[in-house]
């Protein structure tokens, strides 16, 4: 049996080797970490929250050697112009992404496909004139987009039917010219829409989605002023506050252009048709004028102006009205005060009338003493 000095020195032994191989493991494990979270060179990287920082770099191309655990990948103020279709399929768990001020055209279709936990996309200030209806298709997640300061000139329809978790979105600073409430409809969760800052043409392309955004202010969204380009009587104007009756002319137009599809059954022409040749042989017959293809109608002025009037009469109108409720009151205080000085003069005069009277009944009662 052994001495109880000899086994408190052989317990205090193994303790020292305990501890030994504890932080052997720890040192070991933030080895293996820092090599699992290697930073491409010449960008910053914070292990801590999974940050890879290559912004303000002149770069052309995004790094090949980024940790496949990245969370935030910031490219800002590059030089990318190109975006390979499978740059991020090793990312899965990319959550924010932002490839702001730099040089890019186009997007591929498939090219956040893999990006399936990503909740902000930042493609502010780029040269992007064109984007694909299912580019967003494996978002789900997505909460905050931003295309401004890019060249587009139309969004098409569905591209954000898969993003019911999206609260804002930013179209400031593009070629819109009108939007679809259709396309808008499916943001169940939108808060903060911009859209100013583009060539809108008021006319009855936007009146939907005028429609879509008095729904979206009264369920409480916020977005920015939606100023009138054209037409001229309406430049600078909120869309927002253009009067209804502006676009009673836009059913008018629905019904001729229904009448005329319908009244047109003959083959489809083109803009470039040659005209109906006449046949050289046979009597000369008297050709009917040929309906030809029927022109898009034109936005109308005069719709415009008679609103215009419709505004204007309704105002002046209003301000006669109140000119004459001015005036009533205005005489009704002076009929006041003059009748308020007339009963204090009344009331002055009443002593002296009493003492008159006094004196006649005195008068009385003597004579009829004497």
């Amino acid at each position: 049996m052994l001495p109880a000095s000899a086994g408190h020195r052989w317990r205090s032994r193994f303790l020292m080797r305990w501890q030994e191989a504890c932080l052997l493991g720890c040192w070991l494990s933030l080895c293996a970490a820092e090599s699992f979270f290697a930073c491409p060179s010449s960008c910053k990287c914070n292990s801590g929250n999974l940050e890879v920082d290559c912004s303000g770099l002149g770069l052309s191309s995004i790094p090949s050697d980024i940790p496949t655990n990245t969370r935030t990948f910031l490219f800002l103020n590059n030089k990318l112009s190109i975006l390979p279709g499978a740059v991020f399929s090793n990312l899965s768990a990319l959550q924010r992404l932002d490839l702001s001020n730099n040089f890019l055209d186009q997007l591929p279709q498939n090219i956040f496909s893999d990006l399936g936990n990503l909740t902000e996309l930042q493609l502010r200030n780029n040269s992007i004139r064109a984007l694909d209806k299912d580019l967003l298709q494996h978002t789900a997640l997505l909460r905050q987009l931003d295309l401004s300061i890019n060249g587009l000139a139309q969004i098409p329809s569905g591209i954000f039917d898969d993003l019911p978790a999206l609260r804002s979105l930013s179209l400031r600073s593009n070629r819109l010219q009108s939007l679809d409430r259709v396309t808008f409809e499916p943001l169940t969760s939108l808060q903060h829409l911009q859209v100013g800052d583009n060539p809108w043409e008021c006319d009855c392309n936007l009146r939907d989605f005028k429609h879509w955004m008095e729904w979206f202010s009264y369920r409480g969204g916020k977005i920015d002023q939606l100023a009138c380009t054209l037409p001229k009587e309406l430049k600078g104007k909120d869309m927002r506050m253009v009067p209804m009756e502006m676009f009673n002319y836009c059913s008018q137009l629905d019904d001729e252009n229904s009448s005329t599809v319908l009244d047109n059954t003959g083959p489809p022409c083109t803009k470039g048709s040659p005209a109906p040749s006449k046949s050289k042989s046979g009597p000369e017959t008297e050709v009917e004028p040929s309906v030809g293809c029927p022109q898009k109608q034109r936005y109308r002025p005069v719709s415009v102006r008679r609103a215009i009037g419709t505004v204007i009469i309704a105002g002046v109108v209003c301000g006669i009205v109140c000119i004459m409720m001015v005036v009533a009151a205005a005489y009704g205080c002076i009929y006041a005060s003059l009748m308020a000085k007339y009963h204090r003069e009344l009331k002055k005069r009443q002593p002296l009338m009493g003492d008159t009277e006094g004196e006649h009944e005195e008068q009385k009662q003597i004579s009829s003493v004497a």
